[in-house]
């Protein structure tokens, strides 16, 4: 479950919302600017560690984490509800955090594993595509799990997982329609080379065709060619008018 670990608790300073220089200056300092809001609260400035940032998001529970945010000797419950990245460097740049009431359920998003080996692959050949790769669900934030399993050890041939062959438990409530597909086993596709037009074999042995590219490049140069004379005679033209 993605809940609060001693590692997770996260030290916050308030921060005075400012210009592009203000937010240079901060992470200039080993800290990044980011917004906590929610539970009735109004949103406040902070900067946190993006160290321990990076860390929660590349943890198992990702941004579903919950941890303790300490700010002016208070603790809350929160979770990373969105975050920036810098394109090119790839440093975390910006984070918004969402104050969390622990027994108030929620909606999130939480990836697909798929477990076991489908005997549709390993007997029949075929392929084993995984169409879903998140689950949109609803729980209380203690409950909300870093993953669910999806089992196709028993998928042959044609045959789909479903959302409704998750695992359901009375904690969980699934809000992803339950009869979208998971994974499936598909067949290997072959493409198949076209077959030549009948003479065409004789024909380009004979005389192998010009590409089209060409042809077009000289027609265009042929009748450039054939206006120039054309073009010449408007300057004439325009002399006799002056």
């Amino acid at each position: 479950m993605a809940t609060a670990t001693a590692e997770n608790n996260v030290e916050a300073r308030p921060r005075e919302a400012g210009r592009k220089n203000d937010a240079r200056r901060l992470r200039s300092s080993g800290m990044i600017p980011a917004v906590v809001y929610g539970a009735g609260q109004p949103a406040q400035a902070i900067a946190v560690d993006p160290r321990q940032m990076s860390r929660i998001l590349h943890s198992e529970s990702g941004h579903n984490s919950i941890f303790d945010l300490r700010l002016d000797g208070k603790s809350a419950k929160v979770m990373i509800v969105d975050w920036q990245y810098e394109p090119i460097k790839g440093a975390l740049l910006h984070v918004d955090l969402k104050r969390i009431a622990m027994d108030k359920a929620l909606r999130v998003s939480v990836p697909i594993i798929l477990r076991g080996e489908a005997p549709g692959v390993k007997v029949q050949g075929g392929i084993l595509e995984q169409v879903l790769r998140e689950v949109e669900i609803e729980c209380l934030p203690a409950d909300i799990p870093s993953h669910i399993d999806a089992d196709v050890s028993q998928l042959m041939f044609g045959q789909v997982v479903r959302v409704s062959d998750l695992p359901h438990t009375g904690r969980i409530r699934f809000i992803t329609d339950q009869g979208q597909s998971v994974a499936h086993v598909v067949a290997v596709k072959e493409v198949a080379a076209p077959a030549p037009a009948e003479g065409a074999v004789e024909g380009a042995a004979a005389a192998p065709a010009e590409p089209e590219v060409i042809k077009k490049g000289k027609q265009e140069a042929e009748g450039e060619a054939a206006a120039g004379g054309e073009k010449a005679e408007k300057p004439e033209k325009s002399e006799k008018k002056k």
